[in-house]
């Protein structure tokens, strides 16, 4: 395994706030209230992200200090836990000091006060929602209004929970751009032109390098695999899929051996080029001809670009820049992510076959994923091998990125069902989805809505999660 496999995690500070004149009056207070806000930094250090403690701020001058370390460790999002009343300024300088995405926290230890034995230090220790109002109001009035807010209890709040661990996800997503490289290979689809992205407004959008690579880049790579490296690889590929017999369909045929070691010698080479041009994802595309080199290789990267999606290192094809984008932010919201278009609709159930020849998430499969041999594959130059499943029954989401009259980039998000059922055996991905209401009707919305006519398709319900995502990117986000 490469070493770009390796995930980079969000950067997440935390600070806990607190409000200094209180404790010459009520000894102990700090205290009680500094180990509220390690509690909550240590539920946050579960949840697989980078932690970088602020420590506890309860004056201005330690608020410059805490805004002048979390810079220097790079942080991408910071959770403010508000542990008692404190004042706007204690909060409000680091997070406007900062410029990240900032969720205010405002956890209390207990569910209610004992009303009937409180005392004025009991309510300072719960008085965390206090300053809540004071805080959003200023970071409004300033122009960076808070990412978010976590209202509950510190304990048994399993709700309160879910949310911080939504909003690192959404952080890793975000995190997944900073300091990437996006590949380039080859072009677009001839005629596409919703493929068609601009590289320094995928850049000023995203904050990622582009990286143009040529066909010698990746054939260089292929050439450059041994033998052992390819029967590894081949030893990867039995354990991962069940090679399957032709269908029905006279476009599949049976897998030869020499089909299945190029692929292998291919997928080798796509790691390489992974690993030498330290890459995030890859877009790529090229047609070849008469059957040449380049024709053969890029008609035989299915299986390894299905293995790299897997790996967290999407591949979209077509050269579609934008699905590449949408399939590593799926990933990194733990949802998997598999490059999709809208299929024939099934009029008698109701639901839209979802799938792809080419790059696929078998992480999220709902079975062992097959493969097949193709004579052809269709639109497309070359013969090879094609990988075939439905991804996991359940809630599904779809997201999708397009791009407005202006140029600016959109998210177009729908929440649906996978649903166990029988689907083409032609050596594609297809998943059955159901969107509840009439598939014509969910047809007709999702296409007015603008979206790149490819979509990255993931697990359970992200909705929530992507626009939190899309917000602090700046992206407009439009669910239907």
């Amino acid at each position: 395994m490469v070493n770009q496999f390796r995930r980079a995690r969000a950067r997440v500070g935390v600070m806990t706030v607190g409000h200094e004149p209180y404790w010459e009056q009520f000894p102990g207070l700090r205290e009680e209230l500094a180990g509220y806000g390690q509690e909550f930094e240590n539920r946050v250090r579960e949840m697989d992200v980078e932690v970088v403690g602020a420590g506890f701020v309860d004056t201005v001058d330690k608020a410059f200090a805490a805004t002048e370390h979390l810079k220097k460790q790079d942080v991408d999002f910071l959770f403010v836990f508000l542990s008692t009343y404190v004042t706007s300024s204690t909060a409000a300088t680091p997070i406007l000091g900062l410029a990240v995405p900032t969720v205010l926290v405002a956890l209390q230890p207990r569910q209610r006060l004992d009303y009937t034995n409180t005392t004025t230090y009991m309510q300072l220790a719960n008085d965390n929602i206090c300053s809540l109002p004071e805080i959003g109001g200023v970071l409004v009035r300033a122009g960076r209004p808070a990412a978010g807010m976590v209202v509950g209890t510190l304990y048994d709040d399993s709700a309160a929970m879910a949310e911080v661990r939504s909003w690192c996800r959404a952080a890793n997503a975000r995190r997944a751009f900073k300091y990437a490289r996006i590949g380039y290979l080859g072009h677009t689809y001839e005629g596409m032109y919703d493929m068609n992205s601009d590289p320094t407004a995928f850049t000023a959008t995203f904050g990622s390098h582009v990286q143009m690579l040529e066909m010698c880049d990746l054939a260089k790579a292929v050439n450059g695999a041994t033998q052992r490296e390819i029967d590894e690889k081949l030893e990867e590929i039995h354990g991962v899929f069940t090679v399957s017999d032709p269908f029905i369909d006279p476009v599949t045929r049976p897998i030869k051996p020499e089909d299945l070691a190029w692929s292998a010698k291919v997928a080798v080479g796509l790691d390489k080029l992974v690993d030498a041009f330290g890459l995030t994802g890859l877009a790529y595309y090229y047609k070849g001809l008469d059957d040449n080199e380049y024709e053969r290789i890029g008609a035989n990267m299915v299986l390894g670009n299905s293995l790299l999606t897997g790996k967290g290192i999407p591949l979209a094809g077509e050269a579609d820049l934008k699905t590449c984008a949408a399939m590593l932010i799926m990933d990194r919201l733990e949802a998997g992510g598999s490059f999709a278009e809208l299929h024939p609709c099934d009029f008698k159930d109701d639901i839209v076959l979802v799938g792809h020849d080419g790059p696929h998430n078998i992480k999220i499969a709902d079975d062992r994923p097959v493969i097949r041999g193709l004579e052809l594959f269709h639109g497309k130059r070359g013969s090879g091998i094609g990988v075939e499943f439905s991804i996991q029954a359940g809630p599904v989401t779809l997201l999708s990125i397009g791009q407005t009259a202006q140029g600016r980039y959109k998210m177009i998000v729908a929440e649906g069902e996978s649903i166990k059922g029988p689907i083409p055996q032609t050596g594609n991905t297809n998943t059955r989805c159901s969107f509840g209401r009439p598939v014509a009707a969910f047809v007709e919305q999702w296409c007015s809505a603008g979206p790149t006519h490819h979509f990255a398709l993931g697990v359970g319900r992200k909705a929530a999660e992507i626009k939190r995502t899309a917000g602090m990117m700046g992206i407009e986000v439009q669910e239907i």
